[in-house]
């Protein structure tokens, strides 16, 4: 049995087929589009942190695991750091296993 390594197919439609200066070309655009004075997060950041405060108050409290549960939330910020930053690694690593 004969096997030939195919990449798998690539749509060519949408967003994410398009080559990337073209995506941030578009996303530049749609940072554009709002006026800096409009942007009150970025002038004001007491006003985000209040919006940020009471998107957490509208939880339920009963569904609120990280404010039981510190121990979670700490491993679940400690993972999260890890997968941000792990990414030039992998890629090393990957890139050498050739």
């Amino acid at each position: 049995m004969t096997t030939t390594l195919e990449s798998p197919k690539k749509s060519t439609r949408g967003f994410a087929s398009m080559d990337a200066e073209k995506q941030r070309a578009i996303a530049r655009k749609g940072g554009e589009s709002v006026p800096h004075e409009k942007r009150s997060f970025s002038q004001n950041p007491a006003l985000a942190a209040e919006a940020g405060r009471k998107g957490g108050q509208s939880v339920n409290p009963n569904k609120r695991s990280f404010s039981q549960n510190h121990q979670l939330a700490s491993e679940a910020g400690r993972k999260g750091g890890h997968a941000s930053h792990s990414g030039a690694r992998k890629t090393a690593v990957a890139g050498g296993e050739g």
